[in-house]
């Protein structure tokens, strides 16, 4: 069985994070989509949150599963549930120095999974979780935010606004 894992923070889930779903899913016979814990991050959202945003938006895919894991490095954890492989994206230059040192780290210690790079087109590319959550809060900003994050998620920012609509 090929599996695969796609980690992030997921805070919140973009639409460029939904796009490597949908990418990922028709790669592999199951895909894990794990929320990770950074302690470097603040986050928006807890893990459970995050968890149940990603379970609603992807709940089409019959070969995708949601979880969580911590104080572990990716690889260890893709090891623990039997992945054979770790999707990641890159966005930017940065992004790929950054993927490449991990990529290479990571079969320093499991060599036996591969690391897949996925490229999302140009209306993804600049769309982080980052950026989504340093656009609320100014005037317009519901509407603004809505062309980036799948509806459930957009709902979800407006109940957590100090500005959000009455």
């Amino acid at each position: 069985m090929k599996r695969g894992v796609y980690a992030g923070s997921f805070d919140p889930v973009t639409n460029g994070h939904l796009w490597m779903i949908n990418k990922a899913v028709d790669l592999f016979d199951e895909l894990i989509v794990a929320v990770g814990y950074n302690p470097d991050k603040h986050y928006t959202f807890c893990a459970d949150e995050r968890a149940a945003m990603l379970r609603e938006t992807t709940r089409q895919y019959t070969n995708l599963r949601v979880e969580s894991f911590e104080n572990q490095f990716l690889v260890d954890y893709a090891q623990s549930v039997g992945a054979n492989y770790i999707v990641r994206g890159i966005r930017t230059a940065s992004d790929y120095e950054f993927e490449r040192t991990m990529r290479y780290v990571n079969s320093d210690l499991h060599p036996d999974i591969t690391t897949i790079f996925l490229l999302p087109p140009r209306e993804f590319a600049e769309v982080s979780s980052t950026m989504v959550k340093g656009l609320v809060g100014p005037k317009g900003w519901e509407a603004v935010i809505r062309q980036y994050v799948p509806g459930p998620v957009h709902e979800k920012l407006l109940q957590l606004s100090p500005r959000k609509p009455r």
